[in-house]
């Protein structure tokens, strides 16, 4: 009887080890699949955390022109009201803005004019021949003394060739552009009469006259309505996107679309006249810019308004201007005659 007790205790004991082992090795087997479970979860979970820090693109940050014009410039009304254009403008849109910075640039120079000194059409188309690859002041200190030898196209027409080039030698190309203004000084006197006619297509056909010479005359000695697109309007118009075009015949055509004709030769004038001033081509002075609200390209440039104006030229900032006899109205404004040649 004491064997058998024995015996059943033993059993009991046997039969408590194994369940003690068999829930000892459940609770391991479910600690291990917990585990294996919570690592699978871990590694699929790292993917979508990585590829989300992947996504995340870091914000470029955006130059942001003031709501009005940090340095005043003398004589400028600022504009008054931010119009960043959005990337989708509509039409209507682009037509208003483009509008609004021509009237704009129209309150900052009230005085715009050719910059070419010329007191007749005959003068005017030969300077504007004379001022390609060249400045407008280097042709007006040329001038004086070619129109004083030779005043009119049938006085040109007859001239030694020679005696041009050395007249015409400050303002570079004097050979070919000697051959030009004898050229069409002959063309003048042999085809209308010795004066210079007033259609375009009559004056496209003189040597040296291209559609944007064409545009100076007629605007400025006929007052015909035309866009001259020269190096600094195309700047311009494409900065401000109003275009995308680089063809010069192209750019007239889309931006002669966004304003009624009769505001074509102002607008060429403001265009230019900022461009040579403000807008640079290699360092523009946004900071001191009276339209930088509503230029896209706001931040290419100087955005300091200290450093900003120091980059202003002409009567923008004090100095002389290109015309050695400017309009009276340029002068009321503060600007300055350039000097003759050799004055310095």
């Amino acid at each position: 009887m004491q064997a058998a007790a024995v015996k059943k205790s033993a059993s009991a004991k046997k039969a408590a080890a194994v369940k003690k082992a068999a829930s000892a090795k459940k609770a391991a087997s479910v600690k291990k699949a917990a585990s294996a479970k919570k690592a699978v979860s871990a590694k699929r979970a790292a993917p979508v955390k990585k590829a989300a820090s992947a996504k995340k693109v870091p914000v470029k940050k955006v130059t942001v022109a003031p709501k009005k014009a940090t340095a005043r410039i003398k004589g400028a009304a600022p504009a008054r009201t931010v119009v960043h254009p959005p990337s989708g403008e509509s039409r209507t849109a682009l037509v208003r803005r483009a509008r609004r910075i021509n009237r704009e640039l129209a309150e900052v120079y009230p005085y715009a004019h050719p910059e070419l000194d010329f007191t007749n059409p005959f003068q005017l188309v030969v300077a504007t021949v004379l001022s390609a690859q060249t400045t407008d002041l280097r042709v007006n200190q040329t001038t004086p003394a070619l129109f004083a030898k030779y005043p009119t196209p049938e006085d040109l027409a007859a001239a030694n060739p020679e005696e041009v080039e050395e007249i015409l030698r400050p303002c570079g190309f004097f050979r070919a552009k000697t051959k030009s203004v004898i050229g069409l000084s002959k063309a003048l006197v042999a085809d209308f009469g010795g004066e210079v006619p007033g259609r375009l297509e009559d004056l496209v056909k003189l040597p040296g006259v291209g559609r944007k010479t064409a545009f100076v005359v007629l605007g400025n000695a006929f007052g015909r309505p035309g866009i001259t697109v020269d190096t600094h309007f195309q700047r311009l118009v494409r900065r401000w996107q109003w275009t995308a075009e680089t063809d010069p015949d192209k750019i007239e055509a889309a931006v002669g679309a966004l304003f009624p004709k009769s505001d074509w030769t102002d607008l060429s004038h403001h265009v230019i006249w900022h461009g040579r001033r403000i807008c640079h081509a290699r360092k523009p002075a946004c900071g001191a810019c009276p339209i930088a609200p509503l230029c896209p390209a706001y931040g290419e440039g100087e955005t300091d308004p200290e450093k900003a104006m120091k980059l202003l030229k002409y009567e923008k900032g004090g100095f002389p201007g290109q015309r050695l006899n400017p309009p009276q109205a340029y002068l009321d404004a503060g600007g300055k005659p350039a000097p003759p040649l050799g004055a310095g």
